[in-house]
């Protein structure tokens, strides 16, 4: 017989408590939507499953013109001046991975910042424009997809290890800081929600390789209201250790949590290749298990951080970027939350807020250039 998420629970004891979680879920879930100008030949890459590599490129390469053309203040600043370069690199585990650069056209960088992104992202859309407005303030900017997401290679966000990930991004910008046009600048980790744990991790593995770190609303822990109640968490532990790579972990419409601007909200599912669907179990655990050791490790961060939180963020809780400032070990920190901000800083609020943080990001990068190196 087939397995499916009703079979597998159907018999289950806690089966009623799994039901009525999916039921009242399912609500908020959000619906596929026909993407404004899209013919049936677009809509058809649109609609093909994108599990693996292949179908996200071609969605991407279908889609990049479109994206690049809606209506969000990320995409005003123009790629004049900027020198962008996009590859595709094989790892040491023998998966292909996507990467991209942004680069001043007529002068040397002050500096790198090297990005991560967040759940479900990539390095190709939102994380664009961040990357162009960086760029034209003269920083050297380096994105890659993880592996299982976005053009890279693998199963759509899956993380089997997350200290595997985090290795792998490891691997991917060391190559970079490794360059003999970028070894003596300073290097800065620029980390987005789920890419603020990349970018922690990264730093506890090598605490004395950054100059700096930019997190961006943090996963440093889940907020409660998005994680599932204990007894299902417990049935979902059972379940993954013999279906690891299934969509099961209900979770909350991530667009309507973590965009307060309606209007830019509306323009999520131009995002063709991110991944929309219920998470992996394997993947829900590891996020769960690494927020964990983070928020139990928090006083053994030692790098200059900046950390960034919107006070009303539902989806990383802003309590705990908190605890980060005051525990990390760290002399030269700072927070800022703002008020009446959710989660996407940079890409869900009103264009005065969104610039603003940018504004932040920048000031501060700036204080931190002169005076440092990786």
């Amino acid at each position: 017989m087939a397995l499916n998420s009703s079979n597998l629970f159907r018999s289950h004891p806690f089966d009623g408590v799994l039901l009525k979680w999916r039921r009242e879920k399912s609500r908020v879930m959000a619906k596929p939507l026909k993407l404004q100008g899209v013919d049936d030949e677009l809509q058809k890459i649109l609609d093909a499953n994108m599990d693996e590599a292949p179908a996200r490129r071609k969605a991407r390469e279908a889609f990049k013109h479109i994206q690049l053309g809606i209506d969000h203040i990320l995409f005003k600043t123009p790629p004049n001046g900027l020198k962008m370069k996009e590859s595709y690199e094989v790892n040491s585990r023998g998966l292909e991975i996507f990467s991209k650069s942004w680069l001043p056209e007529t002068s040397h960088p002050k500096a790198m910042v090297f990005f991560c992104h967040g759940y479900g992202d990539t390095c190709t859309f939102f994380a664009e424009g961040i990357a162009r407005k960086l760029a034209s303030h003269g920083y050297g900017v380096f994105a890659m997809d993880y592996p299982g997401f976005g053009l890279s290679e693998g199963l759509h966000c899956y993380i089997h290890s997350f200290d595997r990930l985090v290795d792998d991004v490891i691997e991917q910008y060391t190559k970079v800081k490794e360059d003999p046009d970028f070894r003596t600048l300073p290097c800065f980790l620029f980390g987005q929600s789920m890419g603020g744990a990349v970018a922690l991790k990264m730093h506890l593995k090598q605490p004395n390789a950054w100059s700096g770190a930019c997190l961006v609303a943090p996963m440093c822990k889940i907020a409660d209201d998005m994680v599932p109640p204990w007894i299902l968490k417990q049935i979902l532990i059972g379940v993954a250790n013999i279906l690891p790579k299934q969509k099961l972990v209900p979770q909350k419409d991530l667009a309507e949590a973590a965009f307060r601007d309606v209007k830019k909200r509306k323009l999520t599912p131009y995002n063709v290749i991110a991944y929309k669907d219920k998470p992996r179990l394997r993947t829900a655990l590891e996020m769960l298990r690494i927020t964990a050791e983070i928020e139990q490790n928090l006083e053994k961060v030692s790098l200059p951080i900046l950390i960034l939180h919107g006070e009303n963020d539902i989806v990383t809780d802003p309590s705990v970027s908190r605890a980060l400032y005051e525990k990390a070990g760290s002399s030269d920190k700072k927070i800022i939350l703002y008020k009446d901000a959710g989660h996407s800083l940079l890409e869900g609020e009103p264009d005065d807020m969104i610039l603003r943080v940018f504004s932040d990001i920048v000031s501060w990068l700036d204080e931190h250039t002169s005076h440092t190196a990786c």
